[in-house]
């Protein structure tokens, strides 16, 4: 599904926490990836299985390098104070796909040039100071603020990590820091992806999450925001493993039932993806 980025001068997706805290967490979870990558073989690169359907871990590793690209580049136009307007016919499925199939380069070539794009987009977010974490910046729902940047390719890759890792038996290490990031932002950008296509209405989607323990609020307007905290009265409450809702949020593993009047707080990334 092509989507509908919503540009504007306020960040239509904004996390409210310590400015540049989830540097860390998205450093350390891509030099990991790079370095497991690295111990891969060959023929695993090429042709082991993955949980994206019909992407070898070649393919996965394209698609990062790509995205990993542009995130560097959105977040350099953004802190220059023209941030770029480039995704408004792009489809997280067909886009994609087509340019991990247009790439000729081997998967060690792939590896390396993951590596240098990861420390590139390390360069840039390091060169941020606590003031410019709100700057906007594009990311496929449209100008968010750097830190919704910076957690998009946080769950990005946090969550390919694990599409080619656990398939060959690899499980990757539980930081508590990654799960939790990567969590707050697949619970927001579900609704943000519903709030761009004009199927919403104001709503709050509570998450209480054990292990690591993560309690935060998804606040629906005509934006998203996502601050700390539960709110008592959210129109859905989520509960349950940080991992496991992790997964769900990212279609990666089964939702939760809920009302299926509240399921668009919750679905709307499967819908993007075509998996509804």
């Amino acid at each position: 599904m092509q989507l509908s980025p919503v540009y504007g001068s306020t960040p239509f997706i904004d996390l409210e926490e310590t400015p540049g805290a989830v540097l860390g967490p998205l450093a350390r979870q891509r030099r990991r990836f790079v370095a497991a990558l690295r111990a891969l073989d060959a023929d695993q690169l090429a042709s082991a299985p993955t949980r994206c359907e019909g992407w070898s871990p070649r393919d996965v590793v394209s698609h990062l390098d790509t995205a990993d690209g542009f995130w560097a580049w959105s977040a350099t136009s953004g802190l220059g104070g023209e941030p770029t307007r480039l995704l408004a016919n792009f489809d997280p499925v067909a886009s994609p796909a087509q340019m991990a199939e247009g790439d000729a380069r081997s998967g060690a070539d792939v590896v390396a040039a993951l590596a240098a794009t990861v420390e590139a987009l390390v360069a840039v977010l390091e060169g941020a100071g606590d003031d410019a974490w709100r700057t906007l910046a594009e990311g496929p729902p449209g100008h968010i603020s750097l830190t919704a940047l910076a957690h998009h390719a946080l769950w990005d890759g946090w969550t390919h990590e694990r599409d080619v890792l656990v398939p060959l038996g690899l499980e990757p290490p539980l930081e508590a820091d990654e799960v939790a990031g990567s969590l707050r932002y697949a619970a927001a950008l579900g609704p943000g992806l519903a709030v761009s296509r004009g199927e919403h209405h104001p709503a709050t989607l509570a998450i209480v999450a054990h292990d690591p323990e993560v309690a935060f609020t998804v606040e629906v307007t005509d934006r998203i925001v996502v601050r700390d905290g539960v709110d008592a009265g959210a129109t859905l409450r989520l509960e349950g493993g940080a991992l496991e809702l992790a997964e769900a949020l990212s279609s990666r593993a089964p939702l939760p039932a809920v009302d299926p009047e509240r399921a668009w707080l919750v679905n709307s990334l499967r819908v993007a993806f075509d998996q509804a």
